[in-house]
């Protein structure tokens, strides 16, 4: 634990047990047709990578990347034709039964996530609780 020039103190949580379950993700033609786009020139080891961050307008926020498979443990992976998609244990209960979908607007187009889990979402589409 470090103390800093206010008094205040800072420690990292302790290892919470985490809650895993299989992913099961549903993706729509469009989302389909935008992933193939994107990693058309990707090497045959990248993935996306869809996961959870804290943040956002409602306390949690969607990240999506594409990178190289990692190869550590605690990862899921789902086949959709020839992509790949992973997501990390930790987040297993907020992101199994998605929906990924794209649409492509003038306004706010692109990846779109459609939560079951989701308490209540932001009007952005980007945050969830």
């Amino acid at each position: 634990m470090a103390e800093d020039d206010c008094g205040a103190t800072f420690a990292l949580a302790q290892g919470d047990e985490v809650e895993i379950i299989p992913v099961a993700i549903d993706v729509t033609d469009s989302a389909m047709s935008a992933m193939e786009g994107a990693m058309s020139s990707s090497d045959g080891d990248d993935v996306l990578v869809v996961s959870v961050l804290g943040g956002g307008c409602s306390g949690f926020m969607y990240d999506m990347q594409i990178q190289t498979r990692p190869t550590d443990e605690g990862w899921q992976f789902v086949s959709c034709d020839d992509i790949t998609i992973a997501i990390h244990d930790r987040d297993s209960v907020q992101l199994s039964g998605i929906t990924l979908d794209f649409e492509n607007s003038l306004m706010g187009g692109g990846f779109k996530i459609l939560n079951p889990n989701a308490a209540k979402a932001c009007s952005c589409g980007k945050s969830f609780r």
